[in-house]
């Protein structure tokens, strides 16, 4: 006939007002009926299919490009719907993420029917009910005319973003940011570089992401499955609880070993520890003890606990206290019992590895208190850990090596110690124990107090 036929497909908004007639049933010619296509594709969109429209165009002969301007007087052919179900385990992750307080928003490029359906599917629209003022989707158009102040307020109460451009996508992560929120954004294209490189946490799809979604993003998802970030999230926190731990449990020691050698030069006495001595208890408690607490698992309700500011420290004044408390009785413990047994008669190395011993002995102790910040050990399960169980085993043989071997008396100028000594140095460390676990059960108690308090009043 002269002229080339060109294929178009995209989206249905788009390509629709380039149509100017279509085909029917037969394939010929028809009166475009735009009123039945949309019809058509909200019934196709509210399935969670993405619509695409097909159309046809002429060019003449000789032509060797096109430009957008030649797409026009194009006919109608038809819609296709393409299906890709969330899969199970990532509709799982959206509820467990969704319990530990982060809130989830889609920003598509879909139909905004299509993005209500799958959202439905995938559990998100539970979270915010739709009103006139803040409806559940916005799509490209709706943001378009809103100033960065009105989109503030937008974001914080739509979870839904339709044929979202990439500018908008950078501006939603921007008004999500001036919020106060920590933002991360997942993205695999091009138009996706911007939000990716603006976020908090740019995420990347490592299968089907383009190279430059990658480079602009922080970290990339090799497996490109949304319940991968959420164990990300949930080991991320189980790592922090840990590292929480360790450094609760560990200050104490170095304060108490300060305080001791303080108490000692101001009351003019002799020391109760030697340097040789606190290296041990620094470096085998530090390994056996410490270290054990890297392997304690995740506690059951971490994902239900609300987001961590990032601009809160690690240790809250709750932290501090207990870190002094410890200190403290690790200070009287172990000063205390240095200075009964010179008063009993014991040599200064033999009173020397009275305290040494109170110190490890209520390091383990505190160990076990130190498996949850909040929890009763009994609440985990004595066992649950099993590396803390060979470690403090491992500790109680070096620490009565350190005692009672010749060659071990030798290099840190310790002696043998009876059991009037022992049962003394047991009761510092259970004592510590019944402080520190009496502390948490009474702040428990007033967290839930203040917790129902809220809820009454709310």
């Amino acid at each position: 006939h002269g002229s080339r036929l060109v294929y178009v497909k995209g989206a249905v908004e788009v390509v629709l007002s380039k149509c100017k007639e279509a085909l029917d049933a037969s394939g010929k010619p028809a009166v475009l009926d735009s009123a039945a296509i949309h019809a058509q594709l909200e019934e196709m969109a509210s399935q969670g299919l993405r619509v695409l429209v097909f159309a046809r165009g002429e060019q003449p002969s000789e032509s060797t490009k096109i430009e957008h301007s030649d797409i026009a007087n194009l006919t109608f052919l038809g819609l296709q719907g393409m299906i890709d179900p969330p899969r199970p385990e990532v509709i799982d992750a959206v509820r467990a993420c969704q319990s530990a307080g982060i809130r989830i928003k889609m920003i598509t490029g879909d139909h905004p029917v299509t993005a209500l359906a799958i959202a439905e599917k995938l559990g998100l629209v539970g979270a915010t009910s739709g009103t006139e003022q803040a409806p559940l989707v916005m799509t490209s158009h709706d943001l378009a005319g809103k100033s960065d102040r009105e989109l503030i307020d937008i974001v914080e109460q739509v979870s839904i973003f339709a044929r979202a451009t990439p500018e908008q996508k950078f501006r939603l992560v921007r008004a999500l940011q001036a919020k106060g929120h920590v933002v991360a954004m997942t993205g695999d294209g091009v138009n996706d570089a911007p939000a990716l490189k603006q976020a908090d946490i740019g995420v990347a799809m490592g299968v089907g992401g383009t190279e430059v979604a990658k480079e602009a993003a922080d970290m990339i998802l090799t497996d490109d499955n949304f319940a991968t970030i959420e164990a990300a999230v949930e080991e991320g926190r189980g790592v922090f609880d840990n590292l929480t731990k360790f450094i609760v449990w560990t200050l104490p020691t170095n304060m108490g070993e300060g305080l001791v050698i303080l108490a000692a030069i101001f009351a003019g006495v002799t020391l109760p520890l030697l340097p040789v001595q606190i290296l041990w208890i620094n470096m085998t408690t530090a390994v056996l003890l410490g270290l054990m607490l890297a392997f304690e698992p995740k506690e059951p309700d971490i994902m239900s606990r609300p987001p961590r500011n990032p601009k809160t420290p690690i240790l809250d004044g709750t932290l501090i206290l207990r870190i002094c408390i410890v200190g403290l009785i690790m200070l009287i413990g172990a000063f205390g019992s240095f200075e009964w047994a010179l008063g009993q008669g014991f040599s200064d190395a033999a009173a020397r590895t009275v305290a040494v011993n109170v110190f490890v002995t209520v390091e383990i102790f505190y160990l076990f208190n130190c498996r949850s910040l909040t929890k009763s050990m009994f609440a985990l399960g004595l066992f649950s850990n099993h590396w803390m169980v060979v470690g403090v085993a491992t500790m109680i043989a070096l620490q009565l090596a350190f005692t009672y071997v010749p060659l071990m008396n030798y290099l840190f100028h310790t002696a043998p110690i009876g059991w009037d000594a022992w049962w003394r140095i047991l009761l510092t460390g259970v004592a510590a124990y019944v402080i520190v676990g009496l502390e948490k059960r009474l702040r428990r108690k007033w967290a839930q107090r203040h917790s129902a308090q809220l809820t009454e009043s709310t």
